[in-house]
């Protein structure tokens, strides 16, 4: 066992007393671009239940929030990971483990079987969003990560205008006029709509399946903003292939669930699309580029496929398309 894993299962082993001479396996969990590490506890026999260890820094703002927003959104009665121990000091959380079965790894499997997932995975998301931003306080918005507005909005766009069109196309975005007047309509036109509370990376690498029930993960980026952002995040998700049927048959079994019309939620659902695309876009460039992690660049051909059908679908977002084709 390397001796990093050895301190944290000594760690472990003094968090939990019961667990000293149990056996156990120490993994390291490879996934995604955070900053966060994460370790899987499996011990022997099937008295003791394996246990994730997710140890952060405080290098990023929304680190810290992971704990908040698990009792929150556990307290509405979402699927998240229950917190077995939580040593604020060290910034060590042990939590429940949910197993390898995330969403992501279904993403070639027949629609019949797919979509009873989606649709589980939408009904997690249904009753995060039924939190309207009125109903919250104000304190209660500041402990969160700073809500959805027309700034935020913009830096989005101008990450996506920095890493991806800049930086990795080598584009100038300044002298794309109409491009620009588009993308000012489109943080103006969002940020005037009501906020609900939102995942804000709802994708499907963090969502865990369990026996046909959805459970969430990675949402320490809890804040209020538009449902419709993390249905786009979900249904136009890179990391999977979704027809234009399947997503209009997510979404309308979305909008029935929440007794929405349809029309109206498809309207921002492409709006909201291009605004996440274009920053998921300027992370796989920032992350490739700047941070060294070259496979997020696999992602980058379908996230460009998939804005190319936003700004096609909405004509509003068709002077867009002259910054990245």
């Amino acid at each position: 066992m390397p001796p990093e894993h050895e301190a944290l299962l000594i760690l472990t082993r003094q968090q939990f007393p019961e667990l000293e001479g149990v056996d156990c396996v120490v993994e390291a969990i490879l996934k995604g671009g955070s900053d966060r590490h994460y370790y899987r506890f499996e011990w022997a026999g099937e008295k003791h239940p394996p246990m994730v260890l997710m140890v952060y820094t405080l290098a990023r703002r929304d680190n810290p929030k992971f704990v908040p927003a698990t009792r929150r959104l556990a307290a509405l009665g979402v699927n998240v990971p229950a917190i077995y121990a939580f040593d604020e000091q060290r910034l060590f959380v042990w939590l429940q483990d949910l197993g390898r079965d995330d969403l992501h790894a279904h993403r070639d499997e027949p629609w019949d079987q797919r979509r009873p997932l989606y649709e589980a995975t939408l009904r997690e998301a249904a009753k995060i969003h039924s939190v309207t931003a009125e109903s919250l306080s104000a304190d209660e918005i500041a402990a969160m990560e700073p809500e959805f507005t027309e700034g935020m909005y913009e830096w989005e766009q101008n990450y996506f205008l920095e890493h991806f069109v800049h930086g990795h196309l080598g584009r100038d975005a300044e002298s794309q006029g109409e491009a620009q007047t588009a993308l000012a309509k489109l943080r103006q036109r969002l940020a005037q709509l009501p906020r609900c509370l939102v995942h804000r990376d709802f994708q499907s690498q963090n969502v865990i399946m369990r026996d046909g029930t959805a459970w969430l993960v990675d949402y320490q980026g809890l804040r209020p903003g538009l449902a419709e952002y993390d249905l786009a995040s979900l249904l136009f998700d890179p990391y999977v292939t979704l027809s234009r049927s399947e997503r209009h048959d997510l979404l309308s079994y979305y909008a029935e669930l929440r007794g929405l019309n349809l029309p109206e939620l498809r309207e921002v659902f492409y709006l909201c699309a291009a605004q996440r695309l274009m920053q998921a876009l300027g992370a796989y460039a920032n992350l490739s580029r700047n941070l060294g992690k070259t496979y997020f660049e696999q992602h980058m051909p379908a996230g460009v496929k998939n804005l190319s059908i936003v700004c096609e679908e909405a004509p509003e977002l068709a002077p867009l398309l002259t910054l990245f084709t």
